[in-house]
């Protein structure tokens, strides 16, 4: 099992902060979002190129820390199309050097028809949205595997892939082996089914077994109709469950510890980490 974090939460800016930071904590690896953390790579067009992403993959590397995933999360139905577009060509770049980065796949959700707030829609919910992203997809795998890269999905509640049958129907459609799922039980979760979470759990296990390349860990609360993100093990998830059923499903698991950011690091991965040894 591997503990992982996303390059941005971890409280600091640029290659070696972040490099020394993950040395210090003792994380094995990272989820690459290089514009969230690099003020020299923007979220645009030609910001990636020979030189730049193998000083990043070289300097992660000679640290040893591995880079499970690589983000480049973009709306495939947002309303501006041309921002669309663009968000595709800056996804193919993240592709086409993702071997210098240090990693082979690029993950994205599925998005909304709220455009920039990610957020519930009943549009989002329609066939019309779903073969957008059939479609968006389909076109990321095929530039992907002319690179030897694979695209990671991620599906949530407020997304067009809004629970795991509607992902499932997704990469069915999409038809294409570089497709790999990116697994976030807390995404899944709303006011009417966040009691279900163990049940979403073993259908996204059988669903997508042999093809999930990461688990987002994360806990929540359910507060005034709400629920409310929380750092893992301040919340009610029974994680002696949740760990004792993704180790069976995967000892290797990449666990990225999403969200988690400030004073809650080290005690999170200690947390995790007992647990892990103990289920």
């Amino acid at each position: 099992m591997k503990i992982m974090f996303r390059t941005h939460d971890l409280g600091v800016k640029g290659l070696d902060a972040a490099t020394q930071k993950i040395k210090e904590c003792n994380i094995d690896g990272v989820q690459l979002v290089a514009y969230k953390f690099m003020d020299e790579i923007k979220y645009a067009p030609a910001q990636l190129n020979e030189q730049n992403t193998a000083l990043i993959g070289k300097t992660l590397k000679e640290a040893g820390i591995e880079v499970g995933l690589i983000g480049a999360y973009f709306n495939p139905v947002h309303s501006d199309k041309d921002k669309v577009a663009r968000c595709k060509s800056i996804f193919k770049e993240y592709l086409k050097y993702s071997k210098n980065l240090g990693c082979n796949i690029v993950g994205s959700e599925t998005g909304s028809f709220n455009d920039d707030k990610w957020t519930y829609n009943p549009l989002n919910r329609t066939e019309d949205a779903l073969n957008t992203v059939i479609e968006t997809f389909s076109e990321l795998a095929a530039y992907a595997k002319s690179v030897g890269a694979y695209v990671g999905m991620e599906g949530a509640a407020g997304h067009v892939c809004w629970n795991v049958a509607t992902l499932k129907r997704a990469v069915d459609a999409i038809n294409a082996d570089n497709i790999k799922i990116i697994f976030d039980i807390y995404n899944y979760l709303d006011a009417g089914n966040y009691a279900n979470y163990i049940d979403i759990l073993d259908e996204g296990l059988k669903t997508f077994a042999g093809k999930i390349h990461v688990f987002h860990i994360k806990d929540c609360v359910f507060v005034d109709g709400k629920l409310k993100q929380v750092a893992p093990g301040k919340g009610m998830f029974d994680f002696d469950k949740i760990l004792g059923k993704i180790k069976a499903y995967d000892k290797d698991a990449t666990l990225v510890l999403e969200g988690t950011t400030g004073d809650d690091i080290v005690p999170c991965i200690e947390f995790i980490r007992n647990k892990w040894n103990s289920v």
